[in-house]
């Protein structure tokens, strides 16, 4: 009987660790706009300005649209200029050895939503970690596993919303949350990388959503 009794603890255990991921999820999406507002969402338009390193500062535009066009603009002198994006079909980057842009023929562009949305129907599986402390703040960590692929979000244990995501070669720190339309955004993000070169961070001072979009805006 103790050995059942036993069983059925750690079967219970195990149910109860892959609810919690799935309702830290649920409740991201329902506090920061719900799912319905989420799968309204179609374009946004980010401004603001990128800070590299100590001194370099670029004003900074970043245009994204289902479902998966983006297009990163930053103001150089005075004049704005392309620096990454993908068109649909190619990708590109620029290529400051030349400064000038190329094409990549192996960029691969991330999808419109965030892998949390609907991510049992994307083909991960969601465990739940415990808590962890990101800077002064409890967080819920979630740990999302495709195949050979593992990402680690950190949800604010209080308002659920995400403070930290990492993957593979990147950590991104969200905060400055603000209200746009029905969603709740971060407003400043930060980003950083073992090698260090494309550490950054970006300020923000514009959200604009569902804008429709000049059709050769993601022409390159």
């Amino acid at each position: 009987m103790k050995k059942l009794l036993f069983v059925f603890a750690l079967i219970f255990s195990h149910f109860s660790f892959a609810q919690t991921a799935k309702e830290i999820i649920d409740k991201n999406i329902e506090l920061s706009g719900g799912l319905t507002n989420w799968k309204l969402l179609n374009s946004v338009l980010l401004q603001g300005k990128v800070v590299l390193g100590i001194k370099d500062e670029y004003a900074i535009k970043i245009y994204q649209q289902r479902p998966n066009l983006t297009k990163t603009v930053i103001t150089i002198n005075g004049k704005d200029t392309a620096i990454e994006g993908f068109d649909g079909n190619k990708g590109y980057a620029m290529n400051y050895a030349t400064n000038k842009l190329q094409e990549y023929p192996e960029y691969v562009s991330e999808s419109f939503d965030n892998d949390f949305i609907d991510w049992e129907s994307k083909g991960f599986d969601a465990k739940y970690l415990g808590k962890e402390k990101v800077g002064e703040i409890y967080c819920h960590k979630v740990e999302l596993t495709k195949n050979v692929n593992k990402n680690m979000y950190y949800f604010d244990a209080k308002t659920y919303m995400l403070l930290k995501e990492v993957k593979k070669d990147e950590t991104m720190v969200y905060s400055d949350y603000k209200k746009v339309g029905n969603l709740t955004m971060p407003f400043r993000i930060e980003s950083s990388s073992s090698k260090k070169d494309g550490d950054y961070v970006m300020l923000l001072n514009k959200i604009d959503i569902n804008k429709v979009f000049p059709a050769n805006i993601f022409k390159f």
